[in-house]
């Protein structure tokens, strides 16, 4: 079923997790942003905006799993576009989002 219709602004998903209170977060490449998905009613329900638009994956980590991890590409980027977005390719750590991810599942070999 479709669980929500991305904003033009939003542009296009790529890595997502899910927080402990089971929202989808969703990492939005050439987006700029995180944003935060109630999939019950379909909903954006919070965004986070970072400083290089080509976001590619969102992860939740620390002691308390409540850093999120978000990462970001700089592949197809030219020398121009580059010296426009510094901060392309770099992984950005988010605090107080208010909000706690999960521990990853693991399983036995």
């Amino acid at each position: 079923r479709l669980l929500y219709h991305l904003e033009k602004e939003e542009q296009m998903p790529d890595g997502m997790c899910i927080d402990a209170e089971g929202k989808l977060w969703v990492a939005c490449i050439d987006g700029g942003r995180v944003i935060r998905i109630d999939p019950e009613t379909g909903k954006r329900i919070q965004t986070v905006r970072l400083p290089t638009p080509r976001i590619t994956s969102c992860c939740f980590g620390g002691k308390d799993y409540s850093e999120m991890y978000v990462t970001s590409a700089y592949d197809g980027l030219d020398e121009a576009a580059l010296a426009k977005e510094p901060h392309a390719g770099e992984i950005f750590k988010i605090t107080g989002l208010g909000v706690k991810g999960i521990p990853q599942n693991f399983y036995a070999a």
